[in-house]
């Protein structure tokens, strides 16, 4: 059945194409399997809560945008009434137009946020409302001098019945430009967990509220899946939303932000805790995740574009471009990134566009079996992090342009026909243990420290691009200097040291790293033991050029580039990682055959590109 949505319409109705309601949430509260909800132009401030799933992929519920029409949901509202008082102006609202939700009166705050913080309190001082003239979001002051001082800003002061709004909108003319409010912490986003086998389509949706989210809460997002399975989220639009964008993560099932609360123990402990808790409610493949997050586009988050704890395993993300993530001044923390996501088992994320953002893609804890491929990175402040994880992942035909490209604080990882632009940075994560699974399952096999290394690196391209300010993220591979290249050689030196094998043992001595094929310029420093590849000292004069038709690549490499002799990395050739002793595979358990570069040409080749030659390059590696 086809309900239908559109200005002119009514909730009273029957949400006929003639006869629709005037609300996407009507709709949401009568569409059940197999219906399609049809939203017509217009801009709709409300909160969408469907109240109804489907039990299998046949009797998927769908949402979606009427053919050529724009439908824009926000989660503000309009203010008028703004009386100029000096340098600012100030504006009264009713409480009751927020609801049970004033995001003025609540504190941005939560375990991992690291400012600003409250010197007395250890508490967050900024709020989840946003003021916005003519679209543009200003920046929260924290006093009232600060706000006279500062163009694009505002203040807010909650009272019992009102809250009154201050704001600096510089040149702007309050009296002659919109001006809106968040009012809504979500745009989209259902009240209850297990709402599966739902499409949301070709929406605009922006202004939502939506507070910090580490791992240890519930993690709303402007639109969020809520703890459910078989979500398709494609050809939207996601911007402005105070932290997170898109959420596919943890349910709230317990005291939310415990570590900031009581500081009891670390807020690891915490973070353990969420995860058994979410376990034991359910975490599993047939419940939640395997997601299809495809072709939007996300800006303008505080926090993260897409985020998720859990919820998004066994999902597959591709053709977004994300970008102006986690860049306010307003806050940072320890979250952020354009795709930020703990526990992605076999989660694929491919044929992204991800730029201008604090974290390109951050895979945090259990990233297994986990593949990151074809995804171009550029002008982030750190394109990819991996942190304690155990294997097997694999970071295939990337190219990270920025000058931090990798922070590896992973073990088992391979690194497949990348080109890595800028510095890398190895460490490993020996005073604090996380699990690892059975072959593609939430079912835990074991608990381990992060001894790094464990790593193969084939067929990539390193050069030099960091800057003077950037110096601990080294290119190249020389922190794996010490590194055996095969396990026979570490199992035995471990021996030779020390007679016995305990777990303190093995983490005096460095783990493997198996390379071949790799090309060196810009007299990036190699593994010293990768005698299969080419180091050159010819500048690659690389770098990453944005025109109006798309992101171009250039790079110049030297005859010994090649003299290369790569070959098509498999599943057979990349063995096993040593700690979780699972291949490599598909996350069906079919063999990996990495035969296929960023645009989609044959292999095998050193890079991301099969096209890149001795000489001078230039190729468009994004269109738009």
């Amino acid at each position: 059945m086809f309900y239908h949505v559109a200005k002119n319409g009514n909730d009273k109705n029957a949400g006929t194409e003639k006869s629709p309601f005037l609300t996407i949430n009507r709709a949401a509260q009568v569409a059940d399997e197999g219906d399609t909800v049809v939203v017509h132009e217009g801009v709709y401030r409300e909160t969408v809560r469907p109240a109804h799933g489907a039990r299998s992929e046949s009797g998927r519920i769908t949402y979606t945008v009427a053919d050529g029409e724009k439908v824009i949901i926000k989660g503000s509202e309009v203010v008028s009434g703004w009386v100029r008082r000096g340098e600012v102006w100030q504006a009264r609202v009713q409480n009751a137009l927020f609801g049970g939700f004033n995001p003025y009166a609540e504190l941005l705050d939560g375990d991992w946020l690291a400012r600003p913080l409250d010197p007395v309190t250890g508490l967050g001082m900024r709020h989840l409302g946003t003021v916005y003239v003519d679209g543009e979001a200003l920046t929260e002051a924290l006093t009232f001098d600060e706000l006279k001082a500062t163009p694009m800003s505002w203040l807010a002061n909650v009272e019992a019945e009102s809250t009154e709004i201050w704001a600096n909108f510089g040149t702007k003319d309050a009296e002659n430009s919109e001006i809106e409010i968040n009012v809504r912490k979500t745009c989209f986003y259902p009240e209850y967990t297990g709402v599966n086998y739902v499409t949301v389509r070709g929406f605009e949706l922006c202004h939502a509220a939506t507070p910090w989210a580490p791992p240890t809460v519930e993690q709303f997002g402007a639109l969020g899946v809520n703890w459910a399975k078989g979500w398709v989220i494609e050809n939207n639009v996601i911007h402005d939303a105070r932290c997170c964008g898109l959420s596919v993560g943890k349910n709230f099932s317990f005291e939310q932000n415990a570590y900031t609360k009581y500081r009891r123990k670390g807020a690891m402990c915490y973070q353990f805790e969420a995860m058994f808790r979410g376990a034991r409610e359910g975490w599993c493949r047939e419940k939640v995740g395997s997601h299809i997050i495809r072709n939007n586009v996300i800006y303008n988050c505080g926090q993260s574009g897409i985020v998720g704890h859990m919820g998004g395993a066994f999902s597959e993300i591709y053709g977004n471009e994300i970008y102006n993530i986690g860049m306010h001044d307003e806050f940072w923390g320890y979250e952020r990134g354009a795709i930020k996501l703990h526990a992605p088992i076999d989660t694929y994320i491919h044929h992204n566009h991800m730029h201008h953002c604090a974290m390109g893609t951050w895979l945090d804890w259990q990233a297994q079996g986990t593949r990151l491929s074809c995804n171009l990175f550029h002008d982030n402040e750190i394109d990819v992090k991996i942190e304690v994880t155990h294997g097997p992942h694999i970071v295939d035909n990337n190219i990270l342009g920025s000058a931090q490209g990798l922070q590896n604080a992973a073990q088992g990882g391979a690194y497949v026909n990348n080109i890595f632009l800028g510095g890398m940075y190895k460490y490993e994560v020996l005073d604090r243990a996380t699990p690892y699974h059975l072959a593609h399952s939430t079912e835990f096999a074991g608990c381990t420290l992060v001894y790094g290394a464990d790593d193969r690196f084939y067929n990539n391209i390193f050069a030099n691009i960091q800057t003077e300010e950037n110096k601990k993220f080294i290119p190249g591979l020389p922190m794996y200097e010490g590194c055996a290249d095969s396990l026979e050689e570490y199992i035995e030196t471990v021996w030779q040291h020390y007679g016995k094998c305990d777990v303190e043992n093995y983490a005096k001595i460095p783990q493997p790293v198996y390379t071949a094929n790799n090309y060196y310029g810009d007299g990036v420093v190699p593994y010293e033991r990768d005698t299969a590849s080419a180091v050159s000292a010819l500048a690659t004069e690389a770098k990453i050029v944005e025109e109006a038709d798309g992101v171009y690549l250039e790079i110049t490499l030297d005859s010994s580039f090649g003299a290369l002799a790569p070959e098509v990395i498999t599943t057979e050739k990349l063995g096993l990682p040593r700690i979780t002793e699972c291949p490599y595979d598909a996350p069906d358990g079919s063999r990996v055959v990495i035969n296929t570069d960023i645009l989609g040409e044959k292999l095998p080749a050193v890079g991301a590109l099969a096209a890149l030659h001795a000489g001078k390059n230039r190729v468009r590696v994004w269109k738009k």
